[in-house]
């Protein structure tokens, strides 16, 4: 298991960045399970989390929203049932995004995110997940402007930057996505409002420090963490936790 940083409080499986006890930044690492061992799912989340892991990313596709047929709410629920209690973090790239949302939620899902271009009406496509009892954030592809988000942020828990075109794991990080993340983060500390700032794609043992530095909070990370699995850990994927871990304890924010 990662041992606790002094510099760092443990905060229900997140750690916080402190200067002279003062907490300064969150920072969340989320595991896509697309890019996870599907004969062994349930024991793949249960090793990433034990590693320090903090969130379970799903990435749900259509192949028609992207050209990509993923996983649906069973899978969501099939991990509650294995006894994961942790956040569920529900990423759809479908469309129409509203007729899948009460089943996601249904299953379990803790905060689900979906793409403006999906929806014929964010506000009542926001409005529809927090009815159903979870948190609500938008995603936007690295040509998609924030300026789409100014007018809900009162709806909005969570942001999440793409820093590839969606679609398939294993891409590389779009570097503009550095640009963007700095624009969102000046948005969201101006609204006042409690809102996660989240990237996925690409994300690396090599730029999440640059990345925190931008102004994300929380990390997706795949293939650099489910395809770097250490049979010499205790819990298999404590080495690339550790290294995550580190990277981001160098971050100047």
């Amino acid at each position: 298991m990662l041992k606790k940083d002094p510099a760092y409080g443990k905060v229900s499986g997140c750690y916080s960045k402190t200067i002279t006890g003062t907490i300064m930044a969150e920072f969340k690492i989320a595991p896509s399970i697309l890019s996870a061992d599907f004969a062994r799912l349930g024991e793949e989340v249960d090793n990433a989390l034990a590693s320090g892991a903090d969130i379970v990313h799903f990435d749900v596709m259509d192949n028609h929203y992207v050209p990509n047929l993923t996983i649906g709410p069973l899978v969501c629920d099939a991990l509650r049932k294995h006894g994961i209690t942790h956040e569920i973090d529900v990423h759809l790239m479908v469309k129409p995004v509203d007729r899948i949302i009460p089943d996601f939620a249904k299953a379990g899902a803790t905060f689900i995110t979906f793409h403006p271009e999906a929806s014929e009406h964010i506000d009542r496509s926001l409005q529809l997940i927090k009815a159903e009892g979870c948190k609500a954030g938008l995603v936007f592809n690295p040509a998609t402007p924030l300026s789409l988000v100014e007018h809900v942020l009162d709806k909005v828990d969570r942001i999440l930057l793409m820093s590839v075109n969606p679609g398939f794991g294993g891409q590389s990080f779009i570097p503009h996505t550095l640009d963007k993340l700095q624009e969102a983060r000046k948005l969201i500390d101006a609204s006042g409002y409690d809102i996660d700032l989240q990237v996925d794609g690409g994300v690396k043992v090599n730029n999440i420090r640059e990345i925190a530095e931008a102004g994300a909070r929380t990390f997706v990370a795949g293939s650099a963490l489910f395809g770097a699995k250490n049979p010499d850990d205790a819990n298999i994927y404590d080495t690339v936790m550790a290294e995550f871990r580190a990277e981001l304890a160098k971050a100047n924010v």
